[in-house]
């Protein structure tokens, strides 16, 4: 048999192209001889997060069609046209048995192609609101794999499987002791872990500064992101909050994982999923400015569950510090919330949506 020949699509954010190479890695893991190619633009992060995980990508030029009237929008149809033609000429020399949608506009054009193609699709969809390109790519695929079953209703008529996010499998491999030692924390005061991202929250950022005096108490590790982390080291007097660790990125999550009795966050969909993993209580501040409000209906599906609390943007500063506070003093409420975050878990996802595209490319007509 022909080795296993792979398509990957996935662009944008890390929501999006952080599952995809997780999907890769297990493919890889399953059988060593899969051929695996990326498709993304040149634009986004994922033009460095793919090769260097390790894998090839190759460009196509699309971009998504504005709501409001822009100058951006007259070059759509062109964009379109254009990575249509690339679509198809980059699986006309790959040959995919297979290709995975895992969001973002540029699995639109290479998803349609393969269709047409009669290559087999399969999309992997990481929010409870899908996305648009895999709303419409829904009706070509063997198979849609969902992280919150509030998705499927956006799916009719798919062969749906709810296998979870896949995620990083280093993020548990660290014990408390040792998160506390990298933080240089104490054992005996609570961490509280906040995070924004990526690119780092306006919101989260102002609500943690105007409330350090109430947090005192508390060791936190602050994640800001680049675009803040100089105005916040002005801004912050670091010697007076010793309890505070300021980084633009955290390179060492399983340490801060680990370290931390509560997280604070944004409501994507690959941090909810890191949050089960680790099984971290949560307070969730979903971002008012994402499609279809999706971040607000992630953390609905974790507030249900009992495994997170959820506070507006618009009211995080006013709300934080008594919420996180309280708690933090109540142990009972963090087991409870720990439970049914691990509850939520799919430790193996990738390894499940990895063996059926496997299965997929073996009866594959290509």
């Amino acid at each position: 048999m022909d080795k296993p020949r792979v398509l990957i699509a996935a662009g944008g954010t890390g929501g999006h192209v952080y599952p995809a190479i997780a999907i890769a890695d297990a493919l890889k893991a399953e059988n060593p001889d899969t051929e695996i190619l990326f498709v993304g633009t040149k634009n986004h992060m994922e033009w460095k997060a793919v090769p260097k995980a390790g894998y090839a990508i190759k460009n196509v030029w699309i971009s998504g069609f504005h709501r409001r009237l822009t100058a951006k929008n007259l070059l759509f149809p062109l964009k379109l046209v254009t990575s249509i033609l690339q679509s198809f000429g980059i699986i006309s020399r790959f040959k995919p048995q297979v290709m995975v949608s895992c969001g973002g506009y540029v699995a639109g054009p290479a998803g349609w192609v393969a269709a047409q193609r009669r290559v087999s699709v399969v999309i992997q969809e990481q929010n409870s609101f899908p996305g648009v390109t895999n709303r419409m790519l829904a009706k070509y695929a063997s198979k849609v794999y969902t992280a919150f079953s509030d998705a499927a209703k956006y799916f009719p008529g798919a062969n749906i499987v709810e296998s979870g996010n896949p995620t990083r499998n280093t993020l548990v491999t660290a014990d408390r002791q040792v998160g506390l030692e990298a933080f240089d924390f104490e054992s005996t005061k609570p961490v509280l872990m906040v995070m924004g991202g990526s690119g780092g929250a306006k919101t989260i950022n102002e609500a943690v500064k105007e409330n350090l005096e109430e947090l005192k108490d508390i060791q936190v590790i602050w994640q800001c992101g680049s675009r803040y982390i100089d105005s916040l080291l002005d801004e912050v007097d670091l010697e007076k909050y010793s309890n505070v660790r300021l980084t633009a990125f955290i390179d060492n999550m399983p340490e801060a994982y680990a370290a931390s009795d509560l997280v604070v966050s944004r409501a994507g969909a690959s941090s909810c999923s890191e949050l089960m993993i680790t099984g971290k209580p949560s307070v969730l501040i979903p971002s008012p400015n994402v499609a279809g409000d999706h971040q607000t209906m992630n953390a609905k599906s974790m507030v249900d569950a009992g495994a997170s609390e959820l506070i507006l943007d618009r009211e995080a500063k006013a709300a934080l510090p008594n919420l996180v506070n309280d708690l933090l003093r109540n142990q009972e409420r963090l087991r409870a919330m720990n439970k049914a975050a691990l509850s939520l878990a799919k430790p193996n996802a990738a390894e499940l949506i990895a063996k059926d595209i496997l299965e997929l490319a073996k009866t594959s007509r290509n």
